[in-house]
């Protein structure tokens, strides 16, 4: 059986990326379909209509109505396709990035992942998580690819509650007992090959690289300082846990992960940091 690792066509993570999201996305669509809340379109609209200004493009907001169910699913489906647009692009959250990579799996249209936080590795994924539309989860839904692009403005995570960063820490953390479980076990990733060993490196220098630098984060964005320690972590957050996540196992990460990520969690609790 092959090794197999798989990854977003595209990742980029900066300071202000943001307002360079044009640039990024010109060669995916020119009319954009953008999911994302009430409350982030507040913080980021002047910024993204600003940036879009003179470029040929288009933005088409669409506010998300909370839940990745099969109903909200449908509804963007359905407003994609009489705005008539050719890019989704969600940001947000990770039932925002779920939605959208849904959405643009059904409409057969690439996917933009614009995180503004950093609390689940959930932006790099080939994976949707669906619910009901009450919150009760129903099923995975795996998608044909990663998104087309991920693009992370480190300036936004950093100003986002340190609580969503320590939750993403303890994402982060648990990933590298479920990858040392997996790779034991001699099961099959969700990549559908064996782990490499570069995965599994990278997720022992994950696990390290939190521990190091995991409080002096979480300190630095309550104090709005030390953005370069930040960005270590978010790092380890978003692009390193999602590659580790390549050595996961669907019947091993299922059975064993949910354990893991209530201990690591427990454990960034006992080091102070909520």
């Amino acid at each position: 059986m092959a090794n197999t690792i798989i990854s977003p066509n595209r990742y980029v993570q900066g300071r202000g990326e943001l307002k360079n999201l044009p640039e990024h996305a010109k060669k995916l669509g020119k009319k954009l379909f953008v999911i994302i809340s009430a409350s982030g379109l507040k913080r980021v609209r002047d910024l993204l209509e600003k940036s879009f200004e003179n470029t040929g493009m288009e933005l088409v907001f669409e506010e998300f109505q909370g839940e990745c169910c099969e109903t909200e699913i449908k509804r963007l489906g359905s407003r994609f396709q009489e705005n008539k647009c050719d890019l989704v692009v969600g940001v947000g959250g990770g039932k925002i990035h779920d939605s959208a990579k849904a959405a643009a799996y059904y409409q057969g249209a690439p996917v933009v992942i614009i995180p503004t936080i950093a609390s689940t590795d959930a932006p790099c994924s080939a994976l949707s998580v669906i619910y009901s539309e009450t919150g009760v989860f129903e099923r995975y839904l795996f998608l044909n690819s990663n998104p087309d692009l991920v693009l992370v403005d480190t300036d936004i995570i950093a100003a986002a509650p340190s609580r969503l960063l320590v939750s993403g820490m303890g994402d982060a953390l648990a990933t590298y007992f479920e990858a040392r479980a997996v790779a034991a076990s001699g099961a099959l990733s969700c990549a559908g090959g064996k782990p490499t060993k570069g995965a599994l490196a990278l997720a022992k220098l994950c696990y390290e690289t939190l521990l190091e630098d995991g409080v002096k984060a979480k300190l630095a964005v309550e104090a709005t300082v030390g953005v370069w320690i930040i960005v270590a972590v978010i790092n380890d957050i978003v692009i390193i846990t999602f590659l580790e996540d390549t050595v996961m196992s669907g019947t091993v990460n299922g059975s064993v992960s949910i354990g893991f990520e209530d201990a690591a969690a427990i454990g960034v609790r006992t080091q102070r940091l909520v």
